[in-house]
């Protein structure tokens, strides 16, 4: 949000990426926020993520639309969900059907939380269309504490997919310390999934 906060690294953190998939085999996802940028970030992430803000760019996202590459759409931060449909219709009229749709919480008057994170958003976009939901409940709440409830939630409520921020070492991030689970807390977080996603009949 501020030009003077962390900025991210670059193609250098693409490599990164690249280095922790190969050691892995996990895929790897990191968000666009140029269409001049999509050459180079198509040799180095499995899955291109549009940002909060730039969920009605509507250059960018028929940029993506016309590439076969996985995008993840993030809900703008006061967008309903018409305008959020309304913005994968930009990528998905371009050919890209490999749509993922991410509910990561909207700007209420609320602000004991970062944002509110809109649980039945879930249920009603997958009413509404045949797209995978991701839910980002870190951005949603901001607050370390309510991470797992709030994912757990989420599945329950029919996510597809979660989006989890994890540090060794919250207290020095270069960006949303705050919200992010150890790992140890992660693991934990998982065990609560599963229990969860068992207890209504899904698979993990």
């Amino acid at each position: 949000t501020s030009p003077y906060s962390f900025q991210g690294l670059g193609i250098e953190g693409l490599k990164y990426l690249k280095e922790a998939k190969e050691r892995t085999g996990l895929p790897v996802i990191s968000e666009i926020m140029d269409p001049r940028d999509i050459d180079v970030m198509l040799d180095y992430v499995d899955i291109l993520q549009i940002g909060t803000r730039n969920m009605q760019n509507f250059k960018l996202l028929m940029e993506v639309g016309s590439v076969d590459k996985p995008v993840l759409l993030k809900r703008g931060m006061s967008a309903t969900i018409k305008e959020l449909l309304m913005a994968a219709e930009y990528i998905l009229s371009r050919g890209n059907e490999k749509v993922i749709l991410c509910e990561r919480g909207i700007r209420t008057f609320e602000t004991a939380t970062r944002n509110t994170l809109d649980l039945s958003a879930i249920p009603l976009l997958k009413s509404l269309s045949h797209l995978p939901v991701a839910v980002d409940p870190s951005h949603g709440v901001g607050k370390r504490d309510l991470v797992a409830p709030m994912a757990v939630a989420a599945v329950a409520a029919g996510a597809d997919m979660l989006l989890i921020e994890v540090h060794t070492n919250p207290e020095e991030a270069l960006s949303d310390g705050e919200q992010s689970l150890t790992p140890e807390q992660f693991k934990n977080m998982m065990e609560k999934v599963k229990a969860v996603a068992m207890a209504i009949g899904r698979e993990v």
